[in-house]
């Protein structure tokens, strides 16, 4: 399975360390071959990767500890926050010491950075959101910052040949443009959230497309359609995630999300494809193995 999470801890606790361990140990059930701990901010892979070492090690059976470890890779990027992209230059360098720390030969997921991202572009305009995401703050220059930040990480993904997990919301033509400029074609438009003409758009460049727990709740008015792209993705370009502690899926909607939700997910597009779960487990542990090399 492709799984990702994100992890927003300012200070980890004893019971964000319990509760990991919890997690990784259920996930282990399941014996999913690939799990992905996905960043959003320059500075947040070292942390990250503490919270992590720390739940492992909560992990009393060394066994389930050890297949665990086994699964759990990383991302590291910087989500298009408007502060960062005012910042861009320094917080890519911060993300770029980050991921060199963190590759040091000796360190104990040296080889386990497997993408760049979540990065891209996002014109979901909501104040009242977390984010506080407005127009009013995307003038030229935070606009024309925002697409050169993506296209920095974009740069630095071709550098260290990894795919891009790319985020993109109410921005299609902008994020192609970019993706065209860049002439890399490696990675996935995350939580995918278009129609099927832009999917062609990105399927036609050789993108992987990602679906979370948002299928689950599309308006009735919308459904067929989104039945009709889950049918025409090709099977060698469909991805599943969980995007915690987001977008959790019917019968969760509104609750807290986390991997081991992720199973709705799957038993809603198998019934879409018109296959059985466990195919669409084979589909999706077949391209993470061709997509991130494992």
């Amino acid at each position: 399975m492709y799984s990702d999470t994100h992890f927003h801890f300012q200070k980890l606790t004893d019971d964000d360390t319990d509760r990991g361990a919890e997690i990784l140990s259920a996930m282990v059930e399941s014996k999913p071959l690939f799990a992905l701990d996905i960043g959003v901010r320059s500075d947040d892979l070292e942390e990250r990767l503490n919270h992590m070492a720390q739940s492992l090690d909560s992990i009393e059976n060394k066994t389930v500890r050890a297949m665990a470890e086994k699964f759990i890779y990383f991302s590291a990027g910087i989500w298009p926050d408007v502060d960062a992209i005012h910042n861009r230059w320094n917080e890519m360098e911060t993300l770029e010491e980050q991921i060199e720390d963190a590759s040091q030969k000796g360190e104990r997921f040296a080889k386990k950075i497997a993408a760049i991202g979540e990065c891209g572009l996002d014109h979901h305009w909501n104040p009242s959101n977390p984010d506080a995401r407005s127009e009013d703050d995307f003038d030229d220059d935070t606009y024309e910052g925002e697409r050169e930040m993506f296209q920095m990480q974009i740069e630095l993904a071709k550098k260290m040949n990894l795919p891009v997990i790319i985020h993109s919301r109410d921005a299609f033509e902008d994020t192609l443009d970019c993706i065209k400029n860049m002439r890399y074609d490696n990675g996935i438009i995350h939580c995918y959230s278009y129609g099927l003409d832009e999917a062609r758009a990105f399927l036609d460049r050789g993108w992987y497309l990602a679906f979370g727990g948002a299928v689950t709740y599309t308006k009735k008015s919308k459904l067929y359609e989104m039945e009709e792209l889950l049918r025409y993705v090709p099977e060698d370009r469909l991805l599943l995630e969980t995007d915690a502690p987001y977008l959790a899926p019917v019968p969760l909607r509104g609750e807290q999300n986390t991997p081991l939700n992720i199973s709705y997910t799957y038993e809603f597009i198998s019934a879409k494809r018109n296959i059985t779960t466990q195919q669409l487990c084979r589909i999706v542990d077949k391209n993470c193995e061709r997509l991130f090399k494992l």
